[in-house]
Parts: C-alpha cells; structure tokens; sequence
C-alpha cells in the first residue's frame, strides 16, 4: 500500500513537473486579469462618524422633559427627513456628486436613489461612553467628498433632532396654552353659576344651618313670651272691664268723651309703657313713641293755653277710658308681632327643611367645580413646566446628538477588497493549471513506463532503453531549464506580490513600491 501510494506521488508529481508550463501560464495569467481587474475596477471608499445620544443636562428632578419619545423612534423619523428627496438633492448639488462622465446622463432621480443607497445608519449600545449611539456611513468614489458628505449628513442629523425635539416642546406648550384658556373659561363659569345659586338662597345655604337653628329657637322662645303676654294683657284688660263695670253700677258716668289730644296722649304714654317692658330705651319704636309724645305735648300745651284764654272755666274729665284703649292697643300690638314672629319661623323652618336639598345641589355644584379646579391647576403646573421645557430645549440643554468621532478622509478604498481578490485569482490560477494538466494527460496517449505498457498490450516487456537525447536536445533543455527557472523565480515574485498585497492593501502595495524604486 506504501508503494502504491508512493508510486501515484510521484506520478502526479511528474505529471506537474512535465506539464509544468500549463500551470505557469494559467496562474500568470489568471493572476495577471485579478491584478487587471483591482487596478482599473472603479474604488469604492467609506468614511463614518460616530454620534453619541447624549442625555439632558439639566437633571430630571429639577426640569422634567416633555419630548417623551425615544432615541431610535426620534432617529427613524430623523432618518426619513434627512434622507428625504429635497435634502438629498441639496446634498447633491452642494457637493457635485456623480458629475464624472460615466455619471453625468444620470437623471436626479437616479442620483437620489444611489445617494440614498450608499448611505448607512447603525444604531448600537455605547455603554463605556455614558449612552446610546449610532453611526453614519457614506460610500463614494471621491475620499474627499465622501467624507464632506458624511460629516454634512451628521451635522444634519444635529440640527434635525434640534428642530425636531424644540417643536415637540413648543408643540405641547402651545397646546397646553390653549386647554388652559377653555378650561379657564368653564372655571370662570362655573364660579358664576356657584356666585349667583348662594346669592338666590343666601340664609338658606347648608352652612348657615346652625346660625338658622339658633334663630329659629329664639323666635320660637320670643313667641312663647309674647303669647305669655298676650294672655297677661287679656287678663288685665278683663278685670279693667270688670272693674269699669262695678263702677258704672255705682252710678259713675264714664261715657263722657274726653278731649282728643290727652286721649291720644294717654294711648301714646300707654303704647311707650308696653315697649318698655319689652325693649329697652335704644330700640327704634320707643325712641319714635317718646318724639310724638313730646310733640303731642308741646301741641297740647299751646292748645291749652289758647283755651284758659277763652274759657277758663273748661274741666278736664279723668275718665278710665284711655287704659282700656291703652290695653286694647297693647293687645293689638301682641298679637301683630305675633303674627310678625310666626312668618319669620316659617321662614327660617322653610330654610331648615330645605337645608338638604340646597346641600345636595351646592354639593354637585362644589364637586364640578372642584374638578374643575383642580383639572386647571393640573394643567396650569404642566403649563409651567412645558415653558421651562421648551427654555431648556431653546438654550441646548436637553438630550442632543453630539459627534464624538467626527469623519476623516479614508485612505484604503472598501471596494474593490484586494485581499479577498488576489486570494481567487491565485487559488483560481491554480486550480486551472491543475485542471488543464490533468486534460492534456488524459488526451496524450503515449507511454510513460514499461508497466503502462504491459497494462496496455499484454505483452511482457523484456528491456527498456533510456531517453537518448542529442546535444542539440541537450541544449533546448538546458535553454528550457533556464526559462522555468526564470519563470518560477518571477511566479515566486508574484505570489509574494499577491500575499503582500492581500495583506497590506492596493494603497499600501504601490506606496511601498514606488517607495522602493525613489529610493533607487
């Protein structure tokens, strides 16, 4: 089995070694179209920044923000407004991008959609920086411009979430502003309707009950005492019509009229001797009762001296007369304020009876406008707090995108990859070679040992001769030897071409020969 094995080695290895050109020309070739297609195929390169979120700077206990949405929702609808047909035209002209003459029949159309396709937004933790952050890439031909593009893109995204999260804040403010003036408006309303429902039942509101019941108890208690008197002036008046009545019966003649003036003065005296058993000197009545007497008086005493002139000789009757009508009018004083002081309890009981009612309703009334209120001073806070928030947002100290990696020129272009090429090209080169040397040995039909021989004829080989070559045979070898060697010597050159190239890069390749050949 070691024979075997070896004996097939070697086979292929003389296959290589005979067919060596095969696989020379193949991968020179080969490689000679990869290094081709990197030096002429169009470079591609990318520059990025890194934009970090960066939180409020005003703490959140002292100012509370009113852009409630989040980084990546903000960052969507940023994205559209920056990709956005009108800003990515702006961009377009501002730069003069896809102005080459491979580009220039392109319609602006096209130029947006490829524009729009080479860029590149990245949303990932940062957490070793403090928050969130995302990147934007942009691919391009130019590295001048693509980094002018991205470093545009940025600072357009900057100003967008400005923009955007100052809105939000004025946005709510002013809508704030607005609920708060029609809910101002019912307030004011509702403090109306409550201002005129206590000014209608003014004495009979649930607050006053207490004062009421405290009233209604002395105006029944000033009841009881004037019907006590009431019956007290009855009882006088009947035993002064008894006694009227036995001295009639005695042959007294008390129907002798008595002067107009002293029986008006008697009632008088008779009314202000009855209030003053009830009130005192400073109550309205008996003040004015003491006035007419004076002036009554005053009038009777010019009247009577008028009189002594022309009938000197004039008597004056004391008849009983005048207590009785002073009684009389004493009685009829009780029982007016009687009557006075009952229309004043049904007033204040009417009250008392529609002290529930007029609570139910000052209830309802209290609790809309509680509500009210305290919907007003909810939304008069927020209010105040959307003006701080919208301050804050104004002078930049909300959550704001800040560039922490702005973009740089890139030096190695991203596309064509030089690495990924030369690694096809050489194992593409290769693998060729290899193919077509197998073909050729499949196709060419002569012998290469006498076993091969014997397999093929069935016919013992008794000898074999070696390969007698003429001196001119001995020369083109030689010649041949030399141009392999010469060919392997510049296949080695190119590999190590190609591994150098797919290591360091197209740049850094041709820097360092052009390095190599100044220096020469």
């Amino acid at each position: 089995m070691e024979n075997k094995e070896k004996v097939d080695i070697s086979k292929y290895v003389d296959m290589l070694v005979r067919r060596k050109y095969w696989l020379i020309i193949s991968f020179m070739v080969v490689f000679l179209a990869g290094v081709g297609y990197l030096l002429n195929a169009p470079k591609i390169y990318e520059s990025s920044t890194l934009i970090l979120v960066q939180a409020q700077k005003v703490p959140q206990d002292f100012v509370r923000s009113i852009v409630t949405s989040d980084a990546e929702d903000r960052l969507r609808t940023i994205t559209q407004q920056v990709t956005s047909r009108t800003n990515l035209e702006g961009i377009i002209k501002k730069f003069n991008l896809y102005e080459s003459k491979d580009d220039r029949g392109m319609l602006i159309d096209d130029k947006v959609r490829v524009l729009r396709r080479n860029i590149l937004i990245n949303v990932a933790a940062s957490g070793n920086r403090g928050g969130n952050a995302f990147s934007i890439s942009f691919r391009g031909e130019v590295p001048q411009k693509v980094m002018l593009v991205t470093n545009a893109l940025a600072s357009n995204f900057i100003s967008e979430n400005l923009k955007i999260r100052e809105s939000q804040a004025l946005g709510t403010s002013y809508f704030l502003a607005d609920e708060l003036d029609s809910v101002k408006k019912e307030l004011m309303g509702k403090e109306e309707q409550l201002k005129k429902y206590k000014e209608k039942y003014m004495g009979g509101l649930p607050e006053q009950l207490n004062s009421n019941l405290r009233i209604l108890e002395s105006l029944q208690g000033q009841l009881e005492r004037l019907t006590d008197s009431l019956s007290a002036s009855e009882n006088r008046k009947l035993v002064l019509e008894q006694n009227l009545a036995v001295t009639s019966e005695k042959g007294l003649d008390i129907t002798k009229p008595i002067p107009e003036g002293r029986n008006s003065l008697a009632v008088l005296k008779a009314r202000l001797a009855s209030l003053l058993t009830r009130y005192t000197e400073k109550y309205p009545d008996v003040i004015n009762l003491r006035k007419q007497i004076a002036a009554l008086e005053k009038e009777m005493a010019q009247k009577s001296d008028s009189d002594e002139n022309t009938s000197p000789s004039a008597e004056v009757d004391s008849s009983p007369n005048p207590q009785l009508a002073a009684i009389n009018l004493e009685i009829a004083s009780e029982k007016n304020d009687i009557e006075k002081l009952k229309k004043e309890i049904k007033i204040y009981q009417a009250r008392v009876e529609k002290t529930p009612d007029r609570e139910q309703e000052l209830l309802s009334l209290n609790r809309d406008y509680g509500n009210l209120r305290n919907l007003y001073d909810s939304m008069l806070n927020r209010k105040l707090e959307a003006s701080i928030s919208v301050s804050m947002e104004k002078k930049q100290k909300g959550e704001q995108f800040m560039v922490i990696d702005p973009a740089k020129v890139p030096v190695r272009p991203i596309s064509p990859d030089a690495r990924k090429i030369m690694l096809i090209t050489m194992i593409l080169g290769l693998g060729i070679g290899c193919g077509l040397i197998y073909l050729t040995e499949l196709l060419d039909t002569s012998y290469r040992s006498p076993e091969d021989a014997e397999k093929d004829l069935s016919v013992p080989v008794l000898i074999s001769l070696p390969f007698l070559m003429t001196p001119k045979e001995i020369k083109r070898k030689k010649i041949n030897n030399i141009i392999f060697a010469a060919s392997l010597y510049t296949g080695f050159v190119i590999v190590l071409a190609g591994i150098v190239l797919s290591a360091k890069g197209l740049h850094a390749t041709i820097n360092y020969i052009t390095g190599i050949f100044s220096g020469v």
